[in-house]
């Protein structure tokens, strides 16, 4: 029988710190947002630095395939969502910690196109033109940023226009990918990934949500290094961490 998915995405250095004999006796299992990718190795490194002994290990993903691997048993000790459905999703499923959820950060959905192209659209409207045939979006079902993306299209009476040009992504940094490789017209994507890939995209506009692109962070329940679990998210949420995130792009909760 094959590894279950989430046993593959761990791999090996995540799962050396799940047994007693591990060397890192206050290891932790974080599962964030694709989207967090690059400010939290920032974040995890200054968080070991100012706590010796203690070790973060990541796992990178869609919040929506982050909450499956959860509630099929993976070793998680923290878990950071890109919005709030997901993460009460968690709460209902009863994976949090009572009293550990809390609200770190805020991003902003934007439309990016490939950075060669001439022409960029000023308005959602725009993308019903025939020059964007492609447009890239996260999967709706299992990826904050195409739930985001779908809500703002709907309320803009785009659905039925842009539904046949939908190519979508199964992680926000799937989206970048796309738009950076010249594979699509164009993108939706938080602002913070394209900052990350801005020599292969510009930001065309702001694209204003229905609620804010608001992230929370929390506990899990099953954490076998709680207190570890507990100085993380105080980190995180510290004017040091803070400070690192808004560096990448990040706003204040």
């Amino acid at each position: 029988m094959s590894a279950r998915p989430w046993l593959r995405q761990l791999g090996l250095a995540a799962l050396l710190g799940l047994g007693s004999s591990s060397l890192w006796a206050q290891e932790i299992i974080v599962s964030a947002a694709a989207s967090l990718t690059n400010a939290f190795q920032s974040v995890g490194k200054a968080f070991e630095q100012a706590h010796p002994g203690r070790k973060v290990t990541f796992n990178f993903a869609a919040s929506g395939a982050l909450l499956a691997q959860m509630q099929q048993g993976a070793p998680v000790d923290v878990f950071a969502s890109a919005d709030q459905p997901t993460m009460d999703k968690a709460v209902a499923a009863g994976l949090i910690a009572e009293g550990s959820r809390a609200d770190f950060v805020r991003n902003e959905l934007v439309l990016i196109v490939p950075a060669a192209r001439t022409q960029v659209p000023v308005r959602l409207k725009d993308l019903e033109a025939p020059a964007y045939r492609r447009i890239a979006a996260g999967t709706p079902a299992s990826v904050p940023v195409g739930r985001y993306t779908m809500g703002v299209v709907e309320q803009a009476g785009l659905a039925t226009a842009l539904q046949p040009k939908w190519i979508f992504g199964e992680s926000v940094r799937q989206v970048l990918d796309y738009v950076a490789r010249d594979e699509v017209d164009a993108g939706f994507v938080y602002r913070t990934d394209a900052i990350v890939r801005k020599e292969q995209t510009r930001v065309a506009f702001a694209v204003p949500t229905p609620s804010p692109v608001s992230y929370p962070i929390a506990q899990l329940a099953a954490s076998r290094q709680a207190a570890t679990a507990r100085a993380f998210i105080a980190f995180v949420r510290s004017a040091e961490g803070q400070k690192i995130l808004q560096g990448f792009g990040f706003s204040q909760p």
